[in-house]
């Protein structure tokens, strides 16, 4: 790996200087409660999580019904694994969404400026099935939005929805070999197979900040944005806000998307930091219809597989994405895949070093006001909270109505009737607005919103009390049947859909598999379990080294370690080598790893 500037000798920035500086900006973010400093959108909080996209009063019939597939989640991995069970010629499907449409996380997140991170060219699923090529290189929400829905539209699958409707519980029924779910509408399913789609980034979350029940300004969740409040779209033009003193806190990927707009529509915008994001350039376009007339067949798997080689650091002759995420990983693909076999330490933290001092002094060319470029520098390495990039993020602190209320680490003081204290100050608001995230690697009930019972009827959260333990991340031993589309001991990709898509294939395969040969069921065995176990635990160390030197974040369980969390981590070899485990799997067509029952009830293992 190259140095910048050639050798250490040579540098433009004080290697001890960041040091010092990265381990004191870690040290004051710190907090006892680590996760515990948020809540869920409940008890009276509840109104915030309600859907502001559907007609109130929404009533039907309690369903009873057997299915062959039950999908809990119609955001894209349950549509993307659906249409790959279509086409494997499974029609017996069940699909649960509390929403009131397909889509998920394009469904929720309407706020304005909302779009994908990674180029929709490579993230948006499907696009040669459906023969569409996005607008432009980073689609908005809603033509994500649409695109979700055309592909339930093409594999016939709104006939399968249940929509406005949650799983309440999920129970193992050993004399039928079913699995049994309850619905928020009495409904009571019976399916052979069971598959938990609900999204690692599903349940809103809100800071346990003291007051915050005592608001009496509108607020909401930005994953529930309110256009009847603000007026405009996903575009913008929030004109009702033209009177309105605006406070948002967060400063992570969501309020890089929606600060601009708020800035330029509101009377007074008041942002609440704790830690920065680093913010590098975007650089959107629309899409150049030259370079769509000239796309091949297989252009769409061959560009998703250049970019996640790239990311991955696998030598590709060609960047064919050619974006931030791209230019950055080529160098410092070690951080998310390779670290056991990464060059001398030094040159690691030097590379780590010079990324960040780019993004800093990207700050300083754009932000007029020294004193709020500083602050909005981040001081930690590159991958310790997620990446983002923006053409006008920064630029809405040099507007007079934009204010950047920086907390030093600590976050908001308390939350008042009128207003938020920070630092002694209280800032007065009309509107406060949360942009606070997901809940992330917590335990699985909490994140999907119902317990799992399996053989005899264990819970899983019991099972895993002190992290998951799973085969191939998608199995786990005493619950058969059951697939895990989660985030826990996954090959993780920078593009998720990418992951959604590779996952989705090896489902339909798993389930057309049991059913031309007659298995009842299916679930791994001890050893295999123990097996996949021990490669996470193994290949955790040098990850967990990086980690637990970052500032606290999602990413690291707020920088609180927890006997769960080695187990939580993702198969650190990284999302190439995962894909092509389950590929090699499929091609032995053996079920190595699997216990299997076929239908006459006589056992067997696959070995």
């Amino acid at each position: 790996m190259p140095e910048p500037q050639g050798s250490p000798g040579k540098l433009d920035f004080d290697v001890d200087a960041l040091r010092k500086k990265y381990t004191e900006e870690r040290q004051k973010r710190l907090r006892p409660d680590a996760n515990a400093q948020y809540q869920q959108l409940s008890g009276s909080f509840a109104r915030l999580a309600e859907d502001p996209y559907v007609e109130p009063g929404f009533t039907r019939a309690p369903l009873a019904e057997e299915v062959e597939v039950l999908i809990v989640g119609g955001g894209l991995s349950g549509l993307v694994t659906a249409a790959r069970l279509r086409g494997q010629g499974v029609e017996s499907i069940r699909i649960v969404e509390k929403g009131g449409d397909y889509g998920g996380t394009w469904y929720w997140n309407r706020y304005p400026g909302a779009a994908c991170d990674v180029e929709s060219y490579v993230y948006m699923p499907l696009l040669e099935e459906l023969g569409y090529v996005p607008s432009e290189k980073y689609a908005k929400a809603p033509e994500i939005y649409r695109h979700c829905r055309n592909i339930a539209k093409h594999y016939d699958l709104y006939r399968a929805a249940l929509f406005q409707t949650s799983i309440t519980a999920l129970r193992w029924d050993s004399q039928r070999d079913r699995w049994i779910a309850s619905t928020s509408r009495d409904d009571r399913l019976s399916a052979r197979f069971a598959i938990i789609a609900c999204g690692f980034l599903s349940m809103p979350k809100l800071p346990r900040i003291p007051g915050i029940e005592s608001f009496a300004g509108h607020s909401f969740h930005t994953s529930r944005w309110d256009y009847d409040y603000t007026g405009g779209s996903n575009r913008g033009g929030l004109a009702k806000l033209a009177d309105k003193r605006v406070g948002i806190i967060g400063t992570g990927a969501t309020a890089i998307q929606c600060v601009p707009h708020l800035g330029e529509a509101a009377q007074q915008l008041y942002v609440f930091q704790r830690t920065p994001s680093s913010v590098d350039a975007r650089g959107n376009r629309p899409t150049d219809p030259r370079w769509q007339s000239g796309l091949r067949p297989g252009w769409h798997k061959r560009r998703m597989e250049n970019f996640n080689n790239i990311c991955c650091g696998i030598a590709e002759e060609e960047d064919l994405v050619g974006d931030g995420w791209t230019d950055i990983l080529r160098e410092l693909n070690f951080v998310l895949s390779a670290a056991a076999t990464a060059p001398d330490p030094h040159a690691v933290e030097i590379a780590l070093f010079a990324s960040m001092e780019k993004s800093r002094r990207r700050i300083d060319a754009l932000v007029k006001d020294a004193a709020t470029a500083e602050t909005l520098k981040p001081y930690y390495n590159y991958l310790c909270k997620r990446p983002c990039f923006s053409d006008d993020y920064l630029q809405t602190f040099n507007r007079d109505n934009v204010t950047l209320v920086d907390t030093q680490g600590k976050g908001v003081e308390r939350i008042m009737p009128h207003g938020v204290v920070v630092s002694g100050r209280e800032y007065p608001l009309d509107c406060l607005i949360y942009a606070t995230g997901y809940e992330f690697i917590t335990e699985l009930a909490s994140q999907i919103g119902f317990e799992i019972h399996g053989r005899r009827g264990i819970p899983l959260s019991e099972k895993w009390s002190r992290g998951a333990r799973t085969w191939h991340g998608l199995h786990t031993r005493d619950f058969p049947n059951l697939i895990i589309l989660g985030f826990a001991q996954n090959g993780i990709s920078v593009n998720f859909t990418h992951l959604i898509q590779e996952r989705a294939a090896h489902v339909a395969y798993l389930i057309k598999r049991c059913k031309d040969a007659n298995i009842s069921t299916i679930e791994p065995s001890q050893a295999a379990e123990d097996e996949w176990v021990e490669k996470i635990i193994a290949g955790r160390g040098p990850r967990r080294a990086f980690l637990e030197s970052c500032t606290p974040s999602y990413y690291n369980q707020e920088g609180k370690e927890t006997p769960a969390t080695s187990l939580n981590d993702i198969y650190a070899a990284g999302s190439a080598a995962f894909f092509k485990i389950l590929e090699e799997w499929r091609t032995e067509n053996t079920l190595r790893g699997l216990d299997v029952t076929v239908k006459e009830r006589e056992a067997m293992t696959a070995s």
